[in-house]
């Protein structure tokens, strides 16, 4: 993430100008993430909905897995921890609260509440693990398992549940369309590589803790691969995989890249008070969530109610700063 900067060095560019450069290739990627996803789901019939929980979710995530194991490399474990709890509040309060307010998003999947319950799930055994002070590498494991299993069932399911809407044929032959993602994936990583050495320097001269940087700056900033992909899907009327993105980027970031971390290094719990407080924030949030989306068949999340979401997660910023 760091290399950019280095090989900068010698160039007077400011973390102003990073920031945008890393805004503009994250956009740029969004839309071929989405363009290649929906295209392969086509190819492959398998709905857009489940590859936003799974290619484009995961995708999506990859710049939290890369701070998350480097941090806790370098014995950074409250920015390893704190990126993915302050990404997964970003991700419902900030990047689907403004997908909400820019265009209303239609509930069509029947199915979202397993989807839901697996996020919910993954949440509580972070909660539970971290409870004791350190998120060891059996944990870890157990998570990638959840993962791995939650995955598999939800490709197979999909497969084979014939979706109705999505008859349109595939317009990108699949190596193409394949190579689409990947590349934009490649972008994205580099991307949101320099929107974070951008907004850590910014951060770094302000004189905020590590903590505090990590689950606000660092984590918005890692969430802005989902809010490109999320507002793309939205703009191009593909709302289950607006939803289903962010909904697997939450279970992604806990089980995948929390899971992985903790395999890598066990990463210890500093400040349990602290961890309390911003897990009540993701619980909560994620209630409210829930509430937004009921009934899950018939339901919608309107422009007032992604207001509401970001004025929450606005009062959470606030606190933080306070």
């Amino acid at each position: 993430m760091g290399r950019m900067s280095e090989l900068l060095s010698g160039i007077p560019l400011e973390p102003y100008i990073l920031l945008a450069l890393g805004l503009v290739v994250l956009v740029a990627c969004g839309n071929w993430l989405v363009t290649g996803s929906v295209q392969l789901a086509r190819h492959f019939r398998v709905s857009t909905f489940i590859v936003g929980l799974t290619i484009v979710a995961y995708g999506t995530s990859a710049p939290e897995m890369f701070i998350s194991i480097g941090a806790a490399l370098d014995g950074s474990h409250d920015i390893a921890l704190g990126n993915i709890i302050g990404s997964n509040i970003a991700n419902i309060g900030a990047i689907l609260a403004i997908v909400a307010i820019v265009a209303t998003i239609p509930i069509r999947n029947r199915a979202l509440g397993f989807d839901l319950a697996a996020m919910f799930a993954v949440t509580v055994l972070l909660f539970v693990f971290g409870l004791n002070g350190v998120i060891g590498f059996f944990e870890g494991l157990g998570l990638v398992a959840v993962l791995a299993a939650y995955t598999s069932w939800s490709v197979v399911k999909s497969r084979k549940t014939a979706v109705a809407g999505e008859a349109a044929p595939a317009t990108v032959r699949p190596l193409a369309a394949a190579a689409l993602v990947l590349v934009a994936l490649v972008g994205l990583y580099f991307g949101a590589g320099w929107f974070v050495d951008g907004a850590r320097e910014i951060a770094t001269r302000w004189g905020v803790s590590e903590r505090v940087i990590a689950i606000s700056v660092v984590a918005i900033g890692t969430s802005t691969p989902e809010l490109v992909a999320s507002l793309v899907a939205a703009i191009k009327k593909e709302a289950d995989l607006s939803i289903g993105n962010i909904i697997g980027s939450n279970l992604f970031n806990i089980a995948g890249v929390l899971g992985v971390t903790a395999m890598v290094r066990p990463l210890a719990v500093a400040d349990r008070a602290m961890f309390v407080s911003d897990m009540i924030w993701l619980f909560g949030i994620s209630v409210i969530l829930l509430l937004t989306m009921l009934p899950l068949a018939k339901g919608k999340i309107s422009r007032w109610e992604g207001g509401i979401l970001l004025a929450i997660f606005s009062a959470y910023m606030f606190m933080l700063f306070a």
